[in-house]
């Protein structure tokens, strides 16, 4: 019986994405139709399927896993510091003050977040609602974070000032729930161990990360398709942390949650994160989403009349709990979509699942009001998500077309900048040479400057661009000029030398750096060399319609995805795909991997757009 159960659970597994595609159900979670499918085979309905020793075990690896791919999608780059100086087009652009960056604005959304959740736990206390305070508070500060990432994906807004500030708060939402549940558990628990030993968690995780620091650098050389090192270290990581976690009185989803944590700090590469979600949304996350909704016995719980009003209440609190984050977005965001992140961060299941799980091991909340909390969860990932995808628009801050800076302005460059400044880009010269900007000034944008030290172009804004151009005639200015701009932060550097010798004793440091060189005498050389070779060149350089680009895919919509399947396979011909610095000549069976860099040809306009679908980052 214990097989057949299993059977229908992963029938059920197979089917619902299957479903959902069919009939283009896009506004609810995978996991939640997972959990509203379990109450269907479940004792809810028709009574298919029952949970066993077994599937209770597997449903445990699952919230163990899920928890542990949280802490892996935490995204720790966005805490570190920020420049806020803006520059000349970000000024022109903004709507709202710049002064609030994501991580300040998402501190002060969950700070509103805990004081409202603390209220509501308070409000539900004193009526006699539901008397444990902590876990209420706990659980009404909680945020769905795979939910939302999920949400902001679709939306493609993961690399926006708006899609990491709804993200952060996120993180918040799981990280501090976390942490209030394993204080409460300590205190609360029969089991519990001494607080202070919880620091051995940390400990541990501490030892791990700097023992396998540098494994990501090596492994590739060594690994092979028998071994799959990159997996076996993460369910080390795993193991041990469950253990050492349970070891000290503290939950297994804490110890799952700091090995994902650890895991991402190592930066594994993207294949092992996809590699991990294979196995965990492929496997036994779908099993510990159905068991749940399988739990539910409906029957039960709508027989009782507390239940029934717990169920709004609760939903209610889930919902108010979030709402003081609105008049923080309002900050920076326009009013519909601070609206639409507000309801996006009251979305709320994988840590109420955690939670409640703890709760009723604890034997601290009864099924009824496990059920009833369940239930009020699931609505919001019904009801968030749809008002957040009826009132999210793109903020005008995102549609600032890509900026490009170029210091100097000569024939190498200006011709450059007119063609630029027809596409998607927004173009701005500096020069400092009177004669250069009495030349050029009228044909394009280009500023005057005194001196071209590090320092002015900084106080200039002229280091606050996406692309930086270093096409002055002085090789070495331009290599000095490339490295203070790496270190500001400039994301991207292409830099000019007229004198080989001058890019031989730089060249290796520069590329080091990630920085771009070119010479024009070798690019000229290798161009004629192309029209002797290939005389369609001359053809297709000149085709007013058509030309050539490369892109480095960062948006997840188009990784593992053959090229025969690209939506835009017939708009463009790839001829390239160079991924880890090797050229592979692709067909239309070759997959598209994360970070590849593909040289395809197309209609400039369509092509321009393809670009830049494939290259924002999600």
């Amino acid at each position: 019986m214990d097989q057949v159960s299993l059977v229908i659970i992963l029938l059920a597994a197979l089917l619902i994405p299957l479903i959902m595609a069919k009939f283009k159900i896009n506004s609810l979670p995978t996991a939640v139709m997972e959990i509203i499918v379990g109450i269907v085979i479940g004792p809810s309905v028709f009574n298919f399927v029952n949970t066993s020793d077994l599937i209770s075990q597997l449903s445990t690896i699952g919230v163990i896993v899920l928890l542990f791919l949280s802490g892996l999608e935490i995204d720790f780059s966005l805490f570190k510091k920020r420049r806020t100086a803006l520059t000349p087009l970000e000024q022109k652009n903004a709507v709202n003050t710049p002064k609030y960056s994501p991580v300040r604005l998402s501190v002060y959304a969950y700070s509103t977040i805990i004081v409202l959740s603390l209220l509501l736990a308070a409000a539900f206390k004193v009526s006699g609602l539901f008397s444990d305070f902590w876990l209420a508070a706990i659980l009404f500060g909680t945020i769905s974070l795979g939910i939302v990432i999920a949400a902001l994906k679709e939306q493609e807004l993961l690399s926006k000032a708006f899609g990491q500030t709804i993200l952060l708060i996120s993180v918040f939402g799981e990280l501090v729930p976390m942490m209030g549940l394993t204080f409460y558990a300590s205190v609360y628990g029969s089991n519990s161990q001494s607080l202070w030993l919880l620091l051995l968690i940390l400990a541990v995780a501490a030892l791990l990360l700097l023992r396998f620091k540098p494994f990501f650098r090596f492994y590739q050389n060594i690994n092979k398709s028998t071994t799959q090192l990159d997996i076996r270290l993460a369910f080390f990581l795993i193991v041990t942390m469950v253990t050492v976690a349970e070891s000290v009185g503290a939950e297994n989803i804490l110890g799952a949650f700091v090995a994902g944590i650890v895991l991402k700090l190592l930066n594994p590469s993207e294949t092992t994160r996809e590699r991990l979600d294979a196995i965990g949304y492929g496997f036994f996350i779908p099993i510990f989403f159905i068991t749940t909704g399988v739990d539910l016995n409906l029957r039960t719980l709508l027989t009782s009349g507390k239940t029934l009003l717990l169920i709004p209440l609760f939903f209610l609190a889930y919902m108010v709990a979030k709402i003081g984050g609105y008049w923080v977005l309002k900050l920076r965001f326009k009013q519909a979509n601070a609206l639409a992140g507000t309801a996006l961060t009251a979305t709320t299941m994988t840590m109420v699942l955690a939670v409640l799980r703890v709760a009723k091991s604890m034997k601290t909340i009864t099924s009824d009001q496990s059920g009833a909390f369940l239930l009020a969860a699931l609505l919001t990932c019904v009801i968030s998500p749809l008002i957040f995808n009826k009132f999210y628009s793109a903020e005008k801050e995102d549609l600032v077309k890509t900026a490009v800076h170029f210091i100097g302005a000569n024939l190498s460059t200006v011709p450059v900048a007119q063609q630029l400044r027809k596409g998607w880009y927004d173009v701005s010269m500096y020069t400092n040479h009177p004669e250069n900007y009495q030349t050029y000034h009228a044909q394009v944008p280009v500023t005057l400057m005194e001196n071209f030290t590090a320092q002015d172009l900084q106080d200039h804004g002229v280091f606050d661009t996406d692309i930086l151009v270093l096409g002055h005639i002085d090789a070495e200015r331009n290599y000095e000029l490339a490295k203070a701009a790496k270190a500001y932060g400039v994301r991207r550097i292409i830099v000019r030398f007229e004198d080989r010798n001058v890019l031989n004793e730089h060249e290796d440091e520069l590329r080091e750096l990630g920085v771009e060189v070119y010479n024009t005498p070798e690019a000229n050389i290798t161009l004629l060399r192309a029209l002797i070779e290939s005389p369609s060149t001359l053809l297709l350089l000149n085709d007013t319609e058509n030309s050539i680009y490369e892109v480095r895919v960062l948006n997840h919509l188009y990784t593992d995805v053959q090229i025969k399947n690209l939506q835009f396979a017939q708009d463009i011909t790839i001829s390239q795909v160079i991924r880890n610095r090797k050229l592979i000549a692709p067909n239309g069976n070759t997959t598209i991997m994360y970070g590849d860099r593909l040289i395809f040809t197309g209609n400039k306009q369509t092509a321009a757009q393809i670009r830049q679908a494939l290259a924002t980052a999600n």
